[in-house]
């Protein structure tokens, strides 16, 4: 075909452009670029932005973006910049702030729904039938200190997760966990058979630079692995360690909350996690590690409601090289 049609766009072979896609609800516009290649290869989907405060991602899929020369491409290569960018302008941690949907939990959405309802269900219709692999670009929360790890489905099928995971050791992540979600976005795409991965880099809020350009190498490598783009593969990655279960700790109850860990921490059976008080100091409760493991990310701040996470950390009973 001379030509490739997606979201209501068409990009000629060897051509680039820049789009802004209306995502199923009225003047809501994504910022994507469509690459066509010269040759045939795989449709590639990278979205950042999807949790609108976590910014390495996007600057990342700007940055990318920007340097591939789409006549070296082999397939098509389709970078949302910033799914959710109403949030993104009203500075919301993470929700879309009309209806306070968060578009990593809402799949699949509805077309008569709110507006992160339209978003996911314009998802499900018009990029996934198209979608070969999904990239998503994350951070950790803006009280949520992270180590660089990234998530892969684990019960989509074994082919989904094979090639999942095949491609999340061609990363530079030292941390892959399989995940049974199924509501995310790259997770419920991978119900319908499309394999992915969620990647997680930066905390906070930041956006530093060290962060932006280690996503800008892992989508490198990315592209690589997945033969739509060779950038230098020789690049040199960590050693990795797939964890096969995590414990996701979440607050029994309302809490000031000090934690007793650290991201990328090691913790052992029995170690205090962290303790949650009242206003009076007086303790409410200690949560303890129920297996060694390492600590993916945790809750900084003081405040926590029943229910909020606190911690995750991989057992290491589970973990394999």
């Amino acid at each position: 075909m001379n030509q490739w049609t997606i979201c209501g766009y068409s990009v000629a072979r060897g051509e680039k452009k820049q789009v802004l896609i209306e995502p199923g609800v009225a003047g809501y516009e994504m910022p994507a670029t469509l690459i066509y290649g010269n040759e045939d290869g795989p449709t590639i989907v990278v979205t950042a932005g999807i949790h609108s405060g976590e910014y390495p991602g996007v600057a990342a899929a700007i940055r990318v973006a920007e340097e591939i020369n789409p006549v070296r491409v082999k397939g098509q290569i389709l970078l949302l910049h910033c799914v959710n960018t109403s949030g993104f302008w009203a500075k919301s941690p993470d929700r879309v702030p009309e209806d306070g949907a968060n578009l990593n939990a809402n799949y699949p959405g509805s077309p008569d729904g709110g507006t992160g309802d339209r978003i996911a269900d314009y998802f499900v219709r018009e990029i996934f039938p198209q979608a070969g692999f999904i990239i998503d670009l994350h951070s950790g929360g803006q009280m949520e200190p992270l180590t660089p790890c990234l998530f892969f489905p684990a019960a989509a099928g074994e082919e989904v997760h094979k090639t999942s995971e095949a491609a999340a050791r061609a990363t530079d992540i030292p941390y892959l966990i399989a995940s049974t979600a199924a509501t995310g976005q790259y997770s419920y795409a991978a119900k319908l058979g499309i394999p992915g991965l969620l990647l997680e880099r930066g905390y906070c809020g930041y956006c530093k630079e060290a962060w932006v350009q280690a996503y800008q190498k892992d989508i490198r490598l990315l592209f690589n692995h997945l033969g739509v783009y060779v950038f230098n593969p020789a690049e040199p990655v960590c050693d990795k360690k797939v964890y096969n279960k995590t414990i996701y700790l979440a607050a029994a109850e309302a809490g000031l909350w000090y934690p007793a860990i650290e991201e990328n921490g090691i913790v052992k059976k029995g170690d205090l996690l962290g303790h949650t008080e009242d206003f009076f100091g007086k303790c409410i409760r200690e949560y303890h590690a129920e297996e060694d493991g390492t600590v993916f990310y945790y809750t900084s701040g003081l405040a926590v409601n029943s229910g909020d996470p606190l911690v995750a950390y991989g057992l290491e009973k589970f973990a394999q090289k």
